[in-house]
């Protein structure tokens, strides 16, 4: 009897690990983002950090965002934590907003050593796919608290018209 009632909890356990790691890959297939050094990252070197883990070369980060849509409009919201709107850019183009900067890192003004590096620095290039068209010209963003949020007013859909073709 106890060796049914574990075999059970196993198979319980497992069912529950196997929807959670396939709910992360789906999730994070999308929010996984690379950051390269760029130009003015200013990332200290290996020697300066303890951290086996850490590559100035390149890290990832998770970006998460959310994606709102009502009758009139999209609304995405994406984490930008530490970063300065001055170096965001955003970009809208037919089928997706395409956000793309640079995230610097700021060294400490005292003698030391770094222990860890887990945050990401770089630049990066993040694309958001849209599911309709939208009125680029009257989007607006905006950059508080971390999170950047842009509104997409979706365009109105053109009218079928009708032409006459020659016939030759």
């Amino acid at each position: 009897m106890k060796l049914e009632k574990m075999k059970e909890n196993f198979s319980s356990l497992w069912e529950n690990l196997a929807e959670g790691w396939q709910h992360l890959r789906t999730s994070a297939a999308g929010a996984l983002t690379s950051f390269k050094p760029g130009e003015q990252t200013n990332l200290p070197t290996s020697a300066e950090v303890d951290d086996d883990f850490y590559r100035p070369g390149r890290s990832w980060a998770m970006l998460g965002d959310d994606v709102f849509e009502d009758d009139k409009r999209f609304v995405v919201r994406l984490e930008l934590p530490g970063m300065s709107r001055k170096d965001i850019d955003v970009e809208v183009r037919p089928d997706a907003l395409v956000i793309s900067g640079e995230k610097r890192f700021e060294q400490e003004n005292s003698q030391g050593r770094w222990r860890v590096m887990q945050c990401a620095y770089g630049s990066f290039r993040r694309v958001v796919p849209l599911p309709e068209a939208v009125n680029a010209d009257a989007a607006n963003a905006a950059y508080k608290n971390g999170v950047l949020r842009v509104e997409l007013p979706k365009a109105k859909p053109s009218r079928p018209r009708s032409i006459t073709i020659k016939v030759e």
